[in-house]
């Protein structure tokens, strides 16, 4: 699988770790939008769409989002989880997000990542390379 395009639309705030969106065209066949990319402790890297995980309450079955004290249809008491843990440590049923699409292999990952952020950094020297009107 080859990816025919890729597009990086860049954020402007300077201070927050989310430096752009991109979407990826791949085989010019199938798209996958929202790729985000983040200034992490090491340096830039990607992260997969994603959705926020919900839970159904008990008495009416109304799907509230994770941590949620009530239920935002019969406002009913939900559940309350234990202390939670290090995003790590969470089982995949108890994460706050789950990606809607992600690489598989290791191999594969690598080389989205390397592909999105030649296109993030040649977008951002274009940015910078524009003159400022004041």
């Amino acid at each position: 699988m080859e990816i025919t395009e890729v597009r990086v639309i860049l954020k402007d705030s300077q201070d927050k770790k989310l430096k752009a969106y991109a979407t990826v065209t791949f085989d010019n066949v199938f798209v996958v939008r929202d790729i985000k990319v983040i200034e992490g402790g090491t340096g830039l890297f990607i992260a997969m769409p994603s959705r926020k995980v919900k839970h159904a309450c008990p008495k009416c079955a109304f799907k509230n989002e994770l941590r949620s004290k009530y239920c935002n249809q019969c406002a009913a008491p939900l559940p309350v989880e234990a202390a939670p843990l290090r995003p790590e440590e969470m089982p995949v049923s108890q994460a706050e997000h789950r990606d809607i699409a992600h690489p598989i292999t290791q191999i594969f990952r690598e080389y989205l990542q390397k592909k999105v952020l030649e296109v993030y950094v040649q977008e951002k020297a274009k940015g910078n390379s524009e003159p400022v009107i004041e």
